[in-house]
């Protein structure tokens, strides 16, 4: 059986690229929704992107909901700076024709959860964790019935990407994050020091482009476009593709690997704000809440997204 999943996104070229291999996926997964959550881009943005990402693999079948426009204390960073100001900068693709689902993305959530048997339904955030904690706060029955939490977000290794110590997704709603992280739902985190290892290319680049499709290019010119932000930072000889990690890690856990360890947010140091402090050598004796992955088989991730996003 597939597994059900609500995707909770902000895209992002990472995050339509993540969108698109779950959809090419039904063999594995079954997506009951699209969340869209203020992040790389305001919400408008962010949730007309995800139905951009629908039409283009085919797919107006799927809900597309709004979510929070805006952290849960603090005003909203957002990231133009590396996806562009429609944050799927690259590709032109034409305005959606799909209507957004009538309803707040937080009570998609909380019904969802409330409609499906306890435990079958797994959250997948790729973007900040608002509307994941906003759902956890206003119908707290919820939390027992989630599935699983499979989320992009946070470093150790790798520190931060947005301030010395910490990642994006995780510092523009650090309460948020640590409401999540703190809920007990089992949760595997794909931080930075993961998907730091799943660059694009040029050879992998060009494999998407020689599907030949839609959808093909598509993802070509979006990871050339952001792809020079990358290499300019971090000097590597590719962009790292962040959220896909989240969908591959669905449907072959085995291409990663990592460790059971505690996890906890930092909420209050302007100089840390943000950090998620893994105790990786298991220092402490804080219990472990988190399946913390280390490493991923990039290449096998590479000929995993290649072959589903052929199919679209």
């Amino acid at each position: 059986m597939p597994r059900k999943i609500i995707i909770d996104t902000d895209p992002g070229q990472d995050d339509a690229v993540a969108i698109l291999l779950a959809l090419a996926s039904p063999e594995e997964i079954e997506v009951l929704g699209i969340t869209a959550v203020a992040g790389n881009v305001p919400l408008e943005l962010t949730a007309k992107n995800a139905r951009i990402v629908c039409e283009l693999a085919g797919h107006t079948d799927i809900p597309v909901y709004a979510g929070c426009d805006r952290p849960l204390k603090r005003p909203l960073v957002t990231a133009e700076h590396v996806h562009g100001k429609t944050g799927l900068d690259g590709p032109v693709l034409p305005d959606p024709e799909m209507p957004l689902a009538e309803g707040h993305a937080v009570d998609f959530i909380i019904e969802t959860l409330r409609a499906h048997e306890p435990g079958t339904v797994t959250l997948c955030p790729l973007g900040p964790l608002t509307n994941i904690a906003t759902a956890f706060q206003k119908a707290p029955d919820i939390i027992d019935r989630v599935q699983e939490i499979v989320l992009m977000g946070g470093a150790y290794f790798e520190v931060g990407n947005i301030t010395p110590a910490a990642e994006f997704n995780i510092y523009v709603d650090p309460e948020a994050a640590d409401i999540v992280f703190k809920s007990g739902i089992h949760i595997v985190v794909i931080p930075l020091d993961v998907t730091h290892g799943a660059l694009v290319t040029p050879h992998r680049n060009d494999a998407f482009r020689a599907l030949d499709s839609k959808v093909g290019h598509a993802v070509a010119e979006m990871t050339d476009f952001f792809e020079r932000f990358d290499k300019e930072k971090y000097g590597s000889e590719g962009a790292p593709l962040h959220d896909p990690c989240v969908t591959a890690y669905l449907i072959r856990p085995n291409l990663f690997s990592g460790r059971h360890i505690n996890v906890e947010i930092e909420t209050q140091s302007e100089l840390t704000l943000g950090m998620t402090v893994a105790d990786w050598w298991r220092v402490t004796d804080r219990a472990p809440n988190a399946m913390f992955i280390g490493d991923v088989d990039a290449q096998g991730f590479f000929d995993l997204l290649t072959e589903r996003l052929a199919r679209l």
